[in-house]
């Protein structure tokens, strides 16, 4: 028989069971992982991406890349349909890198770009990349970076990322190479599979973000504010298609 501290244990562990149910409260295990693109369970009709995600297009490029779902076998993924376009399509979130530091992902290209150049403006197109955008923090940044990061909010009405990191399938770069963008420094880029080894294979790849973010700029890694796929061909004026499955954070690896 059950004494009246036993009777009470299991009362309030029933009570707080049903306010996790009512309110929807996840146990600390559910956490271990951040979905940001479960592609795989969106909403195939209508070509419709899953919720929180928006085309990314830019100003002076009118020709845009093409996204929808399909079946890849049974499972529903991303693809990507580029001929000398470019734009993405962005979750805009926030992630904090030290609770989730590790991205891991799936993609599938059917070729590289011949004249891929991940060194030069001209040659700044991916078959496929995964964009990581870090937040502006004006309390981290002298009084000119304030100055200009305020000029553009004024105009856009939002401030750009800080910085970003893009994984990328690079075309003739070898997996491993980090270098900057050729745009802009802000911008480092890491190559983490490269040529037509695995071409028409899906590859699922995990990186440390918090671990790269401070490779690459030395310093301590501000709020994720958002993460986009993107695949890109209008510098060289090629054509390229891809495939994105899901991608989700983790605590750890």
């Amino acid at each position: 028989m059950k004494t009246r501290k036993g009777i009470k244990r299991t009362c309030l562990a029933v009570f707080i069971l049903l306010l996790m149910v009512i309110f929807n409260i996840q146990p600390a295990m559910a956490r271990e992982t951040l979905p940001v693109g479960l592609f795989s369970r969106a909403n195939p009709d209508g070509g419709d991406l899953p919720a929180g995600w928006e085309p990314l297009t830019f100003d002076d490029i009118e020709q845009h890349t093409r996204y929808d779902m399909v079946h890849d076998g049974d499972t529903l993924v991303v693809r990507a349909q580029s001929n000398a376009s470019a734009s993405g399509m962005i979750r805009k979130i926030q992630i904090a890198p030290r609770e989730f530091p590790v991205i891991q992902w799936q993609w599938k290209i059917t070729d590289v770009l011949k004249k891929g150049d991940v060194t030069r403006k001209s040659g700044d197109d991916y078959p496929a990349r995964i964009y990581i955008a870090f937040e502006y923090d004006p309390q981290k940044v002298g009084f000119w970076e304030r100055t200009k990061f305020g000029a553009i909010k004024a105009l856009y009405g939002e401030y750009p990322p800080v910085a970003a990191i893009n994984y990328i399938w690079g075309s003739n770069a070898s997996k491993g190479t980090r270098v900057p963008n050729p745009y802009t420094d802000r911008v480092m880029m890491f190559v983490v599979e490269s040529g037509t080894a695995k071409k028409d294979t899906w590859v699922t790849e995990t990186r440390n973000i918090y671990e790269d973010y401070k490779t690459a700029f030395g310093t301590e890694p501000p709020m994720i504010s958002g993460v986009a796929i993107m695949t890109d061909t209008d510098n060289t004026g090629e054509s390229a298609v891809s495939y994105y499955g899901d991608i989700v954070f983790k605590s750890g690896e």
